[in-house]
């Protein structure tokens, strides 16, 4: 990315003041970066026990297969999840708060006595796996965040800040260049100025 100036005090002003922003910048800019990247980790960390988790309670369910055929599947459904936003890091991320269920009623008598087992089975299958969702989503929009940080961090340290430092160097050397050749010509002139007053004498 080649940065525009001009070779004057406006163009070398106005360069200082940007490569002071972005000076400044830099730091939260990386401390960002950081904070995100332990947070995209402790996200996998994270997704990984909800995953084996979910595992395991899908064994646990697998284990009483025989009797899953006669549960009446229709007794339990996902009524509403409850979601929040948390800010990590300046990104929003969804959280979840809370998963209702409804239970429609069932005689305790002429039903199974497991049937309440299965439900509370069932309920808890299906928080983890929403939980599961929500940290997948959770991981993906912090890595995308990451991401762009790193980018960023990228930008200023490897071409901004040292192109900025590039352009003040060159305006800075043509303006002392500038000033020399202005003073060599003052004292050219000002010795042909004394030669002329010699020569009239």
């Amino acid at each position: 990315m080649a940065i525009k100036f001009q070779y004057n005090k406006t163009s070398l002003q106005q360069l200082e003041k940007q490569l002071k922003i972005r000076v400044r910048t830099l730091p939260i800019i990386k401390n960002k970066e950081s904070a995100l990247r332990l947070e995209v980790k402790r996200c996998k960390t994270e997704a990984t026990e909800l995953e084996e988790s979910l595992e395991e309670q899908i064994q646990m369910y697998e284990a009483m297969f025989a009797l899953w055929n006669e549960f009446d599947t229709s007794l339990i459904k996902v009524k509403d999840v409850h979601l929040g936003v948390r800010k990590i890091a300046g990104v929003r991320v969804p959280l979840l708060e809370d998963v209702d269920f409804e239970i429609s009623p069932f005689s305790l008598f002429s039903s199974p006595k497991w049937y309440a087992d299965g439900i509370h089975i069932l309920k808890g299958l299906a928080r983890t796996a929403i939980e599961r969702e929500f940290t997948l989503a959770k991981l993906g929009l912090l890595e995308h965040a990451r991401k762009k940080t790193t980018q960023k961090v990228n930008l200023f340290e490897k071409v901004q800040i040292p192109g900025y430092q590039d352009a003040l160097r060159k305006i800075k050397r043509f303006m002392e260049d500038e000033e020399n050749l202005s003073k060599s010509s003052q004292k050219i002139l000002k010795s042909l100025q004394e030669k002329r007053k010699e020569a009239e004498v």
